[in-house]
């Protein structure tokens, strides 16, 4: 199967993005299932209802959160009728909605979607590498699952690579989300599985990680706010990671960045 996972959508220039590119971009490159972060979808910070329907709309099979999830208040209620929304599973028990789903793609293939939540420079969370063993152990890569794609939501690219390390072999892909820049270090790692540490924004690249850059630069140059952290709404880039498995095992065959659209170099799969 040939999956594609695109990171972290800011504000208006990342769901004009999404809507605009994905669903051709699906038809082109034959992808058999999609998963969007939308951390950042409402204003900037976590997503509404309506625009989790919006990215579902354009072709997401799941959209996954992060530190943000609950920023929108009403999403507190709306998680719980949606089980392809999802917020990190090492959220304290008792949160709304759920960590993980287990969904059938366009062609049938069964896979389990993880997000999680680092611990590094991040608020205190439950143990993310206990909590997707747990997960995975559940619902093994080549029994039950045809793909197992983790969605590591964390600050430090030392924590990335080490939930990819962590996993190799028993999952399909670990990629970082969060920081909104993308990496250049895509690989598949010795027992199968790629690792990508942050797949990037879908948003203006014209910005600071997405924001209009006057009121980041006021605060760096002051240590004061002075005003709300605006989405800049230039054209947006596609950010993210395209991977074809190995249907003998689900694990990672091919890999490649992604990026379409906006400032940044482009860069598609050739598989």
């Amino acid at each position: 199967m040939k999956f594609l996972f695109l990171g972290d959508v800011v504000g208006r220039a990342g769901r004009r993005a999404v809507a605009d590119r994905l669903p051709g971009l699906i038809d082109q490159h034959k992808f058999d299932f999609v998963v969007i972060n939308g951390e950042n979808a409402s204003h900037g910070r976590g997503i509404t209802e309506t625009h989790y329907e919006a990215l579902r709309a354009a072709g997401a099979d799941v959209v996954t959160l992060g530190d943000h999830a609950f920023d929108q208040r009403e999403i507190m209620t709306a998680i719980e009728r949606h089980d392809t929304l999802l917020r990190p599973i090492n959220f304290a028990p008792g949160a709304p909605g759920r960590g993980s789903a287990f969904v059938v793609g366009r062609n049938g293939h069964q896979v389990l979607v993880i997000n999680l939540l680092g611990r590094v420079f991040m608020p205190p969370m439950d143990d993310p590498f206990r909590a997707v063993e747990a997960a995975v152990a559940a619902c093994p890569l080549g029994e039950q699952a045809d793909a197992i794609i983790v969605d590591f939501h964390a600050e430090a690219t030392s924590e990335m690579q080490a939930m990819g390390h962590f996993l190799d072999g028993r999952v399909t892909l670990v990629v970082g989300t969060h920081t909104h820049i993308p990496t250049a270090d895509e690989r598949i790692l010795s027992g199968g599985t790629a690792l990508m540490s942050d797949a990037g924004m879908c948003g203006d690249y014209n910005s600071v990680i997405g924001m209009e850059p006057e009121e980041p630069l006021n605060r760096f140059l002051t240590g004061l706010p002075s005003a709300r952290f605006t989405p800049a709404e230039g054209e947006g880039t596609l950010s993210g990671i395209a991977v074809e498995t190995d249907p003998a095992t689900g694990l990672a065959a091919r890999i490649s960045a992604f990026r379409v659209g906006g400032m940044l170099a482009p860069a598609l799969p050739s598989f």
